[in-house]
């Protein structure tokens, strides 16, 4: 700002502003927009785009906080915006621009605001200038009396309030508009997009061989739960995992040996484990004993282990006594997560806990075992150990996706990239990105089932390395 003519940063970012505003407008058939002025600088750009909204022939009105941005002001008198205090010109607008509170304010809508928010009518697109008004800019708190966008339009770059759950619902579609800020600060939030999988993704080269590629041991399936290993299996095998070894009970293992013929049985050397789906802890079957005897050892030995389902009641039990100090990625979903932080919290925590403050509960659950969480949901956060790491958020999955045995893929797929030398957190994050896009192939807008993604996964891998 020391750089640039006083005021040069607000014009870049209300001439962005103004643009999204008037294609929206353009897009949806829509004639009126109002503005909902608060007193800083968000409502100052939403009460200039109102003003340029306005000499472009919009019909434009704004409702306004007793201090406003007197420029802004100005500009929308001479434009011939609509300027009071009534809320009642809300419920007219086609297109409403949330410009209430800013990134920097504390969550939570202010009463002054409420009664705007409330007058919204739901067939108004709802446009959001920085983030939506009373959601946490620090992504931590979802405010249900908070503005709940359509879009958010931000600058320069998105933050924390856009990327994680539970805001991330609130903000709609996002659109970053480049203002000229450069930031090179180390991130709070990561997220992959899809042009950054080609340089992450574990290509082979003329001289790898199965075993270079990554071998990769799976335990998972029982006998009241056979499908987990076909699925973890095939999706290991379908992200191109070197080679795959299964250990299971005799009636998954048949099923593996016609679905996947290429898995191989038994135990034997590999780069990495998934312990987990499927998993019977209690189970008495035939070969049952057997097999938690070889999870056991995963848990204890020296390579990289994801832990999924079944395999997380191991960690529960004790056999891991708290921590792992080896590279060990946690896969839970928010019940499995609650129960283990429980367990090993010794306090009991409910999945609504977790739902309500997924970082914090995952950032916990992290702490208390040393490991990398991964924690599933629509939008899936990969949390690494240490106070402050920087967290992975991915969202690229259709609703559909949340279907019984998506996580057996998830763990398969997991498990692959940790097999070839990729890191936990980014094994982690990268999964999560391509399950995702998998599942958008498969499902082509409609219900899918697990194996169906597991099958998508070279395509989706093959076209995400074209890009």
């Amino acid at each position: 700002m020391a750089r640039l003519e006083d005021g040069e940063l607000m014009a870049r970012a209300v001439e962005g502003l103004a643009a999204v505003a008037d294609a929206r407008l353009t897009e949806r058939g829509g004639s009126s927009v109002v503005a909902l002025v608060g007193p800083g600088n968000n409502g100052a750009d939403a009460l200039y785009a109102a003003a340029r909204l306005a000499e472009a022939g919009w019909s434009a009105a704004a409702v306004h906080h007793e201090d406003v941005h007197a420029g802004a002001r100005e500009a929308a008198e001479a434009a011939g915006v609509v300027l009071g205090r009534d809320a009642s010109v809300v419920a007219e607008a086609d297109l409403v621009l949330d410009g209430v509170l800013g990134i920097g304010a504390r969550p939570g809508l202010p009463d002054w605001a409420a009664a705007w928010v409330a007058a919204v009518p739901e067939t108004a697109y709802v446009l959001a200038v920085d983030l939506p008004s009373g959601q946490d800019p620090a992504g931590a708190v979802f405010d249900g009396r908070g503005v709940i966008a359509d879009e958010t339009v931000t600058f320069s770059v998105a933050k924390p309030v856009h990327l994680l759950p539970p805001t991330e619902q609130a903000c709609g579609a996002l659109t970053v508009v480049d203002i000229g800020i450069e930031v090179d600060a180390t991130p709070v939030v990561r997220r992959l997009d899809h042009d950054d999988v080609a340089a992450l993704w574990p290509v082979p080269g003329p001289g790898d061989d199965k075993y270079s590629r990554g071998v990769l041991g799976v335990v998972a399936g029982g006998e009241s739960y056979t499908g987990a290993a076909v699925l973890c299996v095939t999706s290991a095998v379908e992200a191109g995992a070197g080679m795959v070894r299964y250990v299971g009970t005799p009636t998954p293992a048949g099923l593996v040996r016609a679905a996947v013929p290429e898995a191989t049985h038994g135990v034997g050397r590999v780069q990495a484990w998934v312990v987990g789906p499927g998993l019977d802890t209690l189970s008495r079957a035939a070969g049952s004993r057997a097999q938690l005897d070889v999870a056991r050892d995963a848990l204890a030995g020296e390579e990289p282990v994801v832990v999924d389902a079944g395999g997380l009641d191991l960690l529960t039990a004790g056999v891991l006594r708290g921590r792992r100090d080896r590279v060990t990625l946690l896969t839970p979903h928010a019940g499995e997560c609650a129960r283990l932080l429980g367990r090993l919290g010794e306090e009991e925590v409910s999945r609504g806990e977790v739902e309500g403050a997924p970082l914090a509960s995952a950032r916990r659950l992290a702490g208390l075992t040393g490991a990398t969480v991964l924690l599933k949901g629509s939008t899936t956060l990969v949390v690494p150990p240490g106070e402050g790491s920087p967290v992975w958020s991915q969202a690229d999955a259709p609703p559909w996706l949340a279907t019984a045995g998506a996580g057996d893929v998830l763990a398969g797929l997991v498990g692959t990239l940790l097999a070839a030398g990729l890191p936990a957190d980014e094994a982690g994050a990268l999964g999560a990105l391509v399950h995702g896009v998998a599942a958008e192939r498969a499902s082509g807008g409609g219900p899918v089932r697990a194996l169906s993604v597991a099958r998508a996964l070279p395509g989706a891998v093959a076209g995400l390395l074209r890009r």
